[in-house]
């Protein structure tokens, strides 16, 4: 273990120095980005009222977190296992997720408006959760071949 650890710094360097910038984003959430579901999604949100909002303001800000987060998920993937395919594989994965869950977030958001089902979909978009599918499954398939 401490060999792969002195062999691989530089790699577990970058992959520590891009997960900060994963924990910046989201220490400086409501500073960086226009969220007003922030606070709302932290109170007892189950019978209150949808908070007001900027329609465009909203989806542009949740498109700039999501390349943001992916962006940088999508550099880990590339630091940790070094193949062009993974990475092209996890570039395209991220844009499909993102069109299935902002077309599901607006519906929700339009005409279904269940809290929970919002909640985690928003989280799905505002949080690198996919990255902690895509590491295990990636490896798992590095295993395997």
């Amino acid at each position: 273990m401490v060999k792969w650890l002195l062999r691989n710094k530089v790699k577990l360097g970058l992959v520590t120095l891009l997960v900060f910038l994963l924990v910046l984003i989201r220490f400086f959430e409501s500073a960086l980005f226009y969220d007003p579901f922030l606070s709302f999604f932290k109170s007892e949100f189950q019978n209150e009222v949808l908070p007001e909002y900027t329609t465009w303001k909203l989806y542009l800000n949740l498109f700039f977190r999501y390349t943001l987060n992916s962006a940088i998920s999508i550099a880990i993937i590339h630091v940790l296992f070094a193949n062009m395919q993974l990475t092209k594989l996890s570039f395209w994965l991220y844009i499909i997720f993102f069109l299935g869950l902002i077309i599901l977030f607006a519906i929700e958001l339009n005409f279904y408006q269940d809290y929970m089902l919002m909640f985690y979909t928003r989280r799905f978009i505002i949080q690198p959760i996919f990255l902690i599918l895509f590491i295990p499954a990636f490896y798992y398939q590095k295993l395997n071949r």
